[in-house]
């Protein structure tokens, strides 16, 4: 008899970074929809203080890349003791229990709201243009290629645009067992991971006016992976004092928001895409976990609990939100909201995000996620 397996003790630095990631992108994606001037938080800090916050949160979707990808390295490591020992079958299994579920209930409900007549969540196209039918997105969405869809044809359809950046995360998770298989040593794979990040802010230079190629085409995104790769292989390696870890930390965190804050990605997306990965991957290094959890000082402990919350729902969230924020915007349209009304929106849009991904993790992806693991773990032996 075999037990489910465990889905691993999980690292408090690490759910905060995934926090302010998906923070970013919520906030990101309001602005959007409302945007926030002529609110309260832009009388208090300045509309361009406000906007440069909303702004960039792609960057947010580049955290995402390296996390996931020191997540997926470390945890095949210490499952398979040698990247070149990985098996082809039980990674990918492990990769459609945690994807799969949210992935075919968020097309579920897209779907029926479409079907329903929702505007917002019927394929749209550009002006002229027929729309693509329901089917050819969700085969997209299904097969990895949504990313491709919207540097064709634009944000098709509003609520499975999100999808573009699981499509580059899947795409190179297909190639990951292989490539361990092929180059078995350990340098060979660092190698071929930095060549790719070498790569891709060519490819975004050489596709720098085309929004839709230096955002999502699959090799302008694939050098956030690749360093987060490449980091979980080389961390242990480099040995530091606990305070220059600290100070590094510090001053890459600083440099960051600096980088976030000073330049929209649309100009600095050619260098500022990876600067912002190498950030995120530093601070993968050089963080603590006793800086983040209970062990921290009590005024920091109650941030790295929030963020640490968010950071934990990060992939129903990522999914999920723009099913509620495209509600609200058929409820209470853009157009007539008043800076009052938007502020209220923005809270409301927080919390029954946050109220339907906490609800949608523990009653369906994570008990989804942990039978379907201990089916697989049942399978092999």
């Amino acid at each position: 008899m075999t037990t489910a397996p465990s889905l691993g003790p999980r690292s408090t630095r690490i759910d905060v970074l995934r926090g302010i990631a998906i923070l970013l992108v919520l906030f990101h994606h309001f602005n959007i929809a409302y945007r926030l001037d002529g609110t309260v938080l832009s009388q208090l800090f300045g509309w361009e203080a406000v906007r440069a916050v909303a702004r960039n949160g792609n960057y947010g979707v580049t955290m995402f890349f390296v996390i996931s990808g020191f997540l997926i390295t470390s945890n095949a490591r210490r499952r398979w003791g040698a990247l070149q020992d990985v098996k082809a079958r039980a990674f990918y299994g492990l990769r459609v229990a945690r994807i799969v579920p949210c992935l075919l209930l968020l097309l579920v409900a897209v779907n029926l709201l479409a079907w329903a007549g929702v505007a917002i969540f019927q394929n749209r196209a550009p002006a002229g243009a027929t729309p693509l039918p329901l089917w050819l997105v969700n085969l997209a969405s299904l097969t990895f290629w949504m990313n491709v869809v919207v540097d064709k044809y634009g944000w098709t359809n509003y609520a499975l645009g999100v999808l573009w950046s699981l499509s580059v995360e899947e795409v190179f998770y297909l190639f990951f067992p292989m490539l361990c298989a092929l180059l078995r040593r350990e340098r060979r794979l660092i190698a071929f991971w930095l060549a790719i990040a070498v790569l891709a802010p060519v490819y975004r230079f050489h596709r720098q006016d085309d929004e839709g190629g230096y955002l999502y085409a699959y090799f302008a995104a694939f050098d956030g992976i690749a360093i987060g790769c490449c980091t979980a292989l080389l961390a242990d390696s480099v040995v530091l004092s606990t305070r220059l870890k600290t100070l590094l930390s510090w001053t890459v965190a600083i440099a960051m928001v600096v980088l976030y804050l000073r330049w929209p990605i649309a100009q600095s997306h050619v260098l500022g895409v990876t600067a912002m990965a190498l950030g995120t991957a530093v601070l993968l290094a050089t963080m603590s976990d006793r800086s983040t959890d209970g062990t921290a000082p009590a005024r920091l402990r109650w941030l790295s609990t929030a963020f640490g919350w968010f950071g934990r729902r990060s992939y129903e969230l990522y999914l999920f939100h723009l099913i509620v924020l495209g509600l609200l915007r058929t409820l209470f349209p853009p157009a007539l909201a008043s800076g009052g009304d938007r502020m209220w929106l923005l809270g409301g849009y927080m919390l029954l995000s946050m109220a339907l991904c906490d609800a949608i993790a523990r009653c369906y992806s994570e008990p989804l996620n942990r039978w379907l693991r201990s089916r697989l773990s049942a399978s092999r032996a």
